[in-house]
């Protein structure tokens, strides 16, 4: 504070200062406020915090700051936020509620989902922001544990309407789970205010080229300038002998930092070294430890004096770059003496966990004993939901190990923790570690199946250096069979998964090879006939389609689903595991050979309650635009376009999805918008392409032939469909076809309508459903003469009436209605084209649309343009929440199901009714979008 009590001024940051007091003006009057603040060490990120708490005084503020060495406990800095905040516990959801008691080690149970831990901790923070508008600050959140900082980057993404500001404050290059929130780059001082910085702390003159040569090598960074008189002696300042020009400001601050600190009495480095050791602060833990060394704690009394520490009920070194100095002074003997110390002084019943990771740094070499210790730390931080954590724990205990049978096991373990903490490249060092050991034959298959499934997520995310999809097959492959008479259930899964990135390569995998992996799954089938399980249907079913044709397959393929749906009725742990990255691919690409919309709807829906059910926010994406798909073939494009939505906004807080860019792609062809439709086509096609990702190619080139036969653009229509149809990508292929046939009929090229015909004949018309047998019977009519034509339209209309299946419902009233035109039947036309086109309107099928209202105005009927329903202007998210409310769901239920707060519910809901001129919740079941 100034001398006349009003907040201190920082020099040179008049306008981040703005920025920063913007913020809590928005706060202050309900709004909700994120921003990271970005910089190297030392630039003053930690000083705008602290005028920024200064400025929040009619605010209740938390602050959390991250500390290196605790990067590896599970949720350290999360527990450490919300403890003020847990009076409110009992106002949350009990799941959520259960979760964050489990995660903060409060409760027992299974280990809770970490995004629901984060959908606890936004209803936390909301519940308490109801009582006063609350600031959280964060500083080096590059420091925080990786479970932490992932937390919050979600609560961030999904504050809308709560009066509650996120501030953190970050390393340039650090925190990535925060990138693409809004950032504040702080940068070093001007020339004119570093020097009257650098004036204001250096007691006697300096000569001006010295003190510019000053300004220039620390970048205007203030922490450095403040440093200079503290590290620098005046023989060095008068010399100009200071920073090396190739030295970075941080790098020589902390160098200077250590050469303070080595030059204290030898008992306050050691003292100082406990404390760096230390990241908890904790005073009662730091005196047990001096106390084990037999140092006084006057001793600290020098540190104390100089600047570097502060000793209270929590000991706090004045920056965190002193920290790292007073570690870094130390050598490695002394630092082991320290983390025994540490470790004893450490309530093995109260924290174990911290116990152990010193305990791990205290010894020379391998240590069973303390590898144990790891080990059951590794289990703990699991049943928290602390991945990253049980990752760190069990890769230390595999290091520390002595026996190499164990060694090989940890390792193993290790790597699978690292992988699922998304932690490629530790996991690939730790499968190498496993391999240089002895392994258990099931052990080597383990790990080259887990080798194989980080390559495959490496290639489809596009990482350079990653193999190739097709390679990534290869080694599935080679890891089920492996695994065949070790495992025969994972060994089923690994054809699975190996088929799958085989279906992926598509045209641009190597010949030959889908049908040679499906047809090793069928040997390895047949040593073992009885089937009993989904995944052994789906397996046989899916082989038997590649290797025998359509009918082959069809049986086990719909025994294996409806297996799957029995399943997914009865627990959703089944549906969670058919939802990892390969899967789906299979579930989809099934459920579309056998023309079924109800196993594909009833799998989809499973899918998206099992994941809001489990807060399962990585595996909701995909569930997601699984169902978006389902609502799409439905002509419910609000609804598909909502789902789309939401699975962005939770991409956007987790990790890219390409499932959800390819399902937003067929929506924008169905919609009709050439110019965004073109450009997503031409942008996947390219994607695919660099990632030798062939079913990419298939699907753009089926989204093209929708978009141009909707458009009437049919020679383009059909070069897109042939080229689709020249391989045969399972699932969709065969509604290529039918676009194919109407592309040809339209051009006039009945020979290739022709030859088209009986390859879906096979394929729809062995399904035996309507929805199967009546787009064969539109395709047919298309091609019939005039006196068999009428008898296939109408079968197929009264067919696919009795579906889901809305697009393919109006397509047939379209093209039903434009062979009337040309028969010169004009009022039966008007009749099925003002059905196609009222349909279209109401999708929202722009393109179709207009293509009916040429043909009804062709009839001589005048038809107005009319704007496909918007909902009452109601964005996505207003939209879902309108239908969920309509539903009955409560704002509390809705709230968990879309993983926001209460109060975002009900500040949309206030949207919703004054939108749709409404004024109460029962007014909306009435609603189109509640149906």
């Amino acid at each position: 504070m100034a001398s006349d009590g009003r907040p201190a001024q920082l020099r040179g940051r008049a306008a981040e200062s703005r920025v920063l007091q913007s913020l809590i003006s928005a706060v202050t009057a309900g709004d909700s406020q994120v921003l990271v603040l970005r910089g190297e060490a030392g630039v003053g990120k930690t000083a705008l915090l602290g005028y920024l708490v200064e400025q929040a005084s009619a605010l209740h503020v938390l602050q959390i700051a991250g500390v290196q060495s605790d990067m590896e406990l599970a949720y350290a800095g999360l527990q450490q936020l919300c403890a003020p905040l847990m009076e409110h516990l009992g106002e949350l959801p009990d799941p959520q509620r259960l979760a964050l008691e489990v995660a903060f080690g409060r409760g027992v149970g299974e280990a809770p989902d970490r995004f629901l831990v984060g959908l606890a901790v936004l209803s936390l923070i909301a519940a308490a922001a109801q009582q006063k508008p609350l600031l959280c600050v964060i500083d080096d959140a590059q420091w925080l544990d990786q479970v932490t900082v992932q937390t919050l980057g979600f609560v961030a993404r999904r504050l809308l309407a709560e009066p509650i500001a996120l501030v953190f404050a970050a390393r340039d290059d650090g925190a990535e789970p925060l990138a693409g929130l809004p950032e504040l780059t702080v940068r070093g001082l001007s020339d004119s205010d570093a020097r009257e910085l650098l004036d204001s702390v250096l007691l006697g003159g300096i000569d001006p080229p010295v003190r510019d040569r000053i300004i220039a090598e620390t970048r205007g960074n203030p922490l450095a300038l403040l440093e200079v008189p503290r590290n620098t002696s005046a023989t060095e300042l008068a010399g100009g002998f200071w920073i090396s020009g190739s030295a970075s400001s941080p790098s020589a601050i902390e160098t200077g930092y250590v050469r303070r600190i080595q030059a204290l009495p030898a008992p306050t480095r050691r003292l100082l070294l406990v404390a760096a050791a230390e990241p908890v602060g904790d005073s009662a833990l730091f005196l047990r430890a001096a106390a084990a060394l037999g140092i006084p704690v006057d001793a600290l009394a020098p540190a104390e004096a100089a600047g570097v520490i502060e000793f209270g009920p929590r000991m706090r070194f004045r920056h965190p770059l002193l920290r790292s100095a007073a570690y870094r002074a130390a050598d490695l003997t002394d630092r082991r003496a320290i983390h025994r110390a540490l470790a004893d002084a450490t309530d093995p019943d109260v924290d174990p966990d911290r116990r152990a990771w010193h305990s791990a740094n205290a010894v020379a070499g391998p240590d069973d004993a303390v590898a144990a210790e790891l080990e059951s730390s590794a289990t703990r931080a699991q049943g928290r939901g602390g991945i990253a954590a049980a990752a760190a724990f069990l890769e230390r205990a595999a290091i520390l190990t002595a026996d190499a049978d164990l060694r090989g096991a940890r390792a193993l373990a290790a790597a699978q923790a690292k992988r699922d903490a998304a932690a490629s490249a530790a996991a690939r060092d730790l499968l190498d570690l496993a391999e240089r050991g002895p392994l258990s034959e099931l052990q080597r298959a383990q790990v080259a199946r887990l080798r194989a499934q980080m390559d495959f997520v490496r290639s489809r995310a596009g990482e350079a250096g990653a193999p190739a999809v097709r390679d990534t097959a290869r080694a599935l492959l080679d890891a089920a069979r492996q695994l065949e008479f070790l495992d025969d259930y994972a060994s089923r899964e690994s054809y699975l998964e190996a088929i799958a990135a085989l279906m992926y390569a598509g045209r641009l995998g190597d010949p030959g090879a889908l049908t040679h992996a499906a047809e090793a799954a069928l040997a390895a089938l047949a040593r073992e006939p009885e089937l009993s399980r989904a995944v052994d249907y789906l397996l046989k079913g899916i082989a038997e389609r590649i290797t025998r044709g359509v009918s082959a397959g069809s049986e086990p393929l719909r025994t294996g689903l409806d297996h799957m749906c029995v399943l997914a009725a009865a627990d959703d742990r089944h549906v969670l595991r058919w939802m990892v990255p390969a899967f789906p691919i299979l579930q989809e690409s099934a459920a579309h050979e056998l023309w079924d919309p109800m196993i594909v709807e009833q799998l989809a829906t499973a899918a998206v309650r099992a994941a809001r059910n489990a807060g399962a926010l990585a595996t909701l994406p995909r569930a997601l635009v699984y169902q978006a798909g389902v609502h799409l073939v439905a002509g419910d494009f609000r609804t598909a376009a909502t789902l789309v939505a939401e699975a962005n906004t939770i991409t956007a807080a987790t990790d890219h999805s390409t499932a959800v860019k390819y399902h937003a792609l067929m929506l924008t062809a169905w919609q009709g918008d050439a110019t965004e439709a073109e450009r997503l086509i031409e942008a996947a096609a390219a994607d695919g392409t660099s990632r030798g990702e062939g079913r990419v190619l298939g699907l753009t080139g089926y989204a093209a032939a929708v978009l141009y036969n909707g458009l009437g653009r049919y020679e383009e229509a059909l070069a897109a469909a042939r080229t689709v149809c020249e391989y045969e990508d399972v699932g969709f292929y065969s509604w290529c076809l039918y676009e194919l046939v109407e592309a040809a009929t339209r051009c006039g090229d009945r020979d290739a309508a022709a030859s088209a015909l009986p390859r879906l004949a096979e394929r729809a018309g062995a399904s035996g459903t309507d929805w199967g047998l009546g787009a064969l019977a539109s395709a047919q009519a298309m091609l019939a003469d005039d006196e068999t034509a009428e008898a296939l339209f109408t079968e197929a209309l009264e067919r696919l009436g009795r579906t889901t299946i809305t697009v393919h419902q109006a397509r047939t009233h379209l093209v039903y209605g434009e062979w009337l035109r040309r028969v010169l039947r004009r009022s039966d036309a008007r009749h099925h084209l003002t059905q196609a086109y009222d349909a279209f309107v109401r999708m929202g099928a722009e393109a179709y649309a207009e293509r009916a209202r040429r043909e009804l105005a062709a009839t001589g009927e005048k038809v107005r343009k009319q704007q496909p329903s918007t909902g009452g202007e109601l964005t996505a998210q207003e939209a879902q929440i309108a239908r969920l409310a309509g539903e009955g769901l409560t704002n509390q239920e809705i709230g968990a199901q879309l993983f926001i707060s209460t109060h975002t519910v009900e500040w949309h809901l206030r949207k919703v009714f004054a939108k749709l001129g409404i004024s109460s919740r029962r007014q909306l079941r009435a609603m189109s979008w509640a149906s």
